[in-house]
């Protein structure tokens, strides 16, 4: 996905636009409150009655993750009164070294326990609701009704997709912020934006930014690709300013702005957004058709399968795949190496990927590679016996699922290609447990 270039009325929003304050101030200041927050109240945009406003907000955090952790803390410093937190996922140890919410002795806590926890000991005036649980298209409206403001901090385009498109039904404006490697985005979207009196604002979402998601297994997760753990911490903090912007009426939201960062590069840049002209824009979640039974990548998100006259179109059904475990993986690598087995086995995972953890005796051949040339990648890894028939070809990946789009490209090619189910997770979780994972 690339940002298009904006007219001259976006190169305008570009400039930014006051809006007016999403929540009415609540109870005047206790004095315990005032020295609390007194570093809010010196600043002449925020004050009193701004503070009141945050305590008054209601605001959910999609993701107690790399993006959520950060906002998450400074949400609860400045003030939030309620938050609520979405994740159905629990602490892992390679979550430790971004996800700063989170520490060892919370591995194995589900991450909204965690994230709680840590929200109440920092300010024990803030109400934390937590939300363990698969947001997809059957919750999502009624989740995201009961709160003022939306920040998405999740790692997959469905969920993506689905926030957005039920925070533009409902009119509630969503802080957006995307991380991967050394590079982030970070933007406000919002479908009935309420601009300062005499100004105009442009209702804008991810769909004028991006208007469909990515073929499944296009585009790689922090999970394969990696992440500069330091740089989640810019962009949540971001986050959790637009927030504050956005609650008390504040300076100029990144609403019609998309904020850029190259954290290799040390560069921020501002490209400018406006609504896509001639788009149709799907009025209701019901319209979308999402599928609640999972997402294409695995991920415990609902997929984001559109129906027919929306934006995009839902993925066709596809032949199910021969497919074998890594247990029973295990038992023909040792019976190849006595010689009572005859097959291949390749790895389409990345050359980083490969040196955190890998699975012995594999060939390697990044999935670029394959989907490039089936053919060639055939004639390269030598399936065929000297005038006999050709050798299985056994395929794993991370966790099966860019394995299972080599399988189909290699079986179109003419080879006898098994997908390992699991990948590397599930060797090393049945097979290895010893060895590290990412």
């Amino acid at each position: 996905m690339t940002l298009g270039r904006g007219s001259a009325r976006a190169a305008a929003y570009s400039e930014g636009m006051p809006l007016a304050p999403l929540v009415e101030p609540g109870p005047p200041l206790t004095n315990a409150q005032v020295q609390r927050y007194s570093r809010h109240l010196l600043l002449a945009q925020l004050g009193h009655d701004g503070q009141r406003r945050l305590l008054a907000a209601r605001v959910l955090v999609l993701g107690a993750g790399g993006l959520g952790a950060p906002a998450l803390l400074y949400l609860a410093a400045a003030g939030v009164g309620h938050i609520g937190v979405i994740d159905d996922d629990v602490v892992d140890a390679s979550n430790l070294q971004r996800q700063v919410i989170h520490t060892q002795a919370d591995v194995g806590r589900p991450k909204v326990d965690s994230a709680a926890e840590k929200v109440r000991a920092l300010n024990p005036e803030v109400t934390v609701e937590r939300h363990h649980l698969r947001l997809d298209a059957a919750n999502a409206r009624d989740v995201v009704a009961g709160y003022d403001l939306v920040l998405d901090g999740t790692d997959n385009f469905p969920t993506r997709y689905l926030v957005n498109d039920v925070c533009a039904d409902l009119g509630v404006p969503l802080v957006w912020g995307s991380i991967l490697r050394f590079d982030a985005q970070v933007s406000v979207f919002w479908s009935r934006p309420r601009p300062v009196a005499g100004t105009e604002a442009p209702a804008v979402t991810l769909r004028d930014l991006f208007p469909s998601p990515p073929p499944p297994g296009t585009t790689p997760s922090c999970g394969q690709a990696g992440v500069v753990g330091a740089m989640c911490g810019q962009v949540g903090s971001v986050m959790a300013t637009e927030a504050v912007k956005l609650i008390t009426g504040a300076g100029e939201p990144l609403l019609g702005r998309v904020l850029v960062l190259d954290a290799l590069g040390a560069r921020w840049n501002e490209i400018p957004l406006r609504p896509r002209p001639g788009a149709r824009r799907p009025q209701t979640v019901a319209e979308l058709g999402y599928d609640p039974a999972g997402s294409p990548d695995g991920s415990t998100a609902a997929a984001c399968a559109v129906a027919p006259g929306a934006v995009t179109t839902p993925a066709q059904a596809e032949p199910e795949l021969p497919a074998i475990s890594a247990t029973d993986l295990a038992r023909r690598l040792a019976r190849r190496e006595s010689g009572d087995d005859d097959f291949v086995l390749l790895d389409v995972r990345e050359p980083t990927e490969r040196g955190i953890v890998a699975i012995p005796g594999a060939l390697a051949v990044p999935l670029g590679e394959v989907l490039a040339d089936p053919d060639a990648t055939v004639h390269r890894l030598g399936l065929h016996h000297p005038g006999g028939a050709g050798r299985e070809l056994l395929v794993h990946c991370r966790s099966g699922q860019r394995s299972a789009e080599a399988v189909r490209a290699l079986r179109d090619a003419g080879a006898r290609a098994v997908n390992v189910s699991g990948g590397v997770l599930a060797w090393v979780e049945d097979v290895d447990p010893t060895l590290p994972t990412y």
